[in-house]
């Protein structure tokens, strides 16, 4: 099976990329910020940029959402369906996301991963990223689904 380089993909792929995610297992909020509204406005705001693998066919395989905050990238909802692990589509989603900002002018890029995400932590490793010890993480959310 053919698979399309890393590209921009937009909100009427939103239906192929919440299937990617739950099938990837990724966490999402379907009724905050991750809604079709709420995915459809970050797009429209000009500081994030959905990407992804689609075979020749069409189908959503890998996606990564790349974001700035005009200062600081951030590489957010790496997810490949199981079927395609292990081929690298990660690390091209990564570089693809980090020209991206890249462009924008964004000289640090970052990405948060849960502890228990191994397979994120060594590809992003193997991207040349490193671990800062020492952080933490905090938030303050106005909702459960925010």
């Amino acid at each position: 099976m053919k698979l399309l380089p890393p590209d921009r993909i937009s909100t009427s792929d939103y239906d192929a990329l919440i299937a990617l995610w739950e099938v990837a297992g990724l966490p999402f909020k379907p009724q905050g910020r991750d809604s079709r509204e709420a995915f459809a406005a970050q797009n429209a705001g000009g500081t994030q940029f959905p990407i992804g693998i689609k075979t020749e066919e069409g189908q959503l395989i890998a996606s990564v959402l790349a974001t700035h905050d005009g200062r600081k990238g951030w590489i957010n909802r790496l997810a490949v369906h199981p079927d395609f692990r292990r081929q690298g589509l990660g690390k091209q989603l990564i570089k693809a996301a980090e020209d991206q900002l890249q462009h924008c002018g964004i000289d640090v890029i970052a990405a948060l991963i849960e502890e228990d995400n191994t397979a994120s932590l060594e590809t992003f490793l193997a991207a040349g990223y490193s671990e800062h010890h020492g952080l933490h993480y905090v938030s303050k959310r106005r909702g459960k689904d925010s």
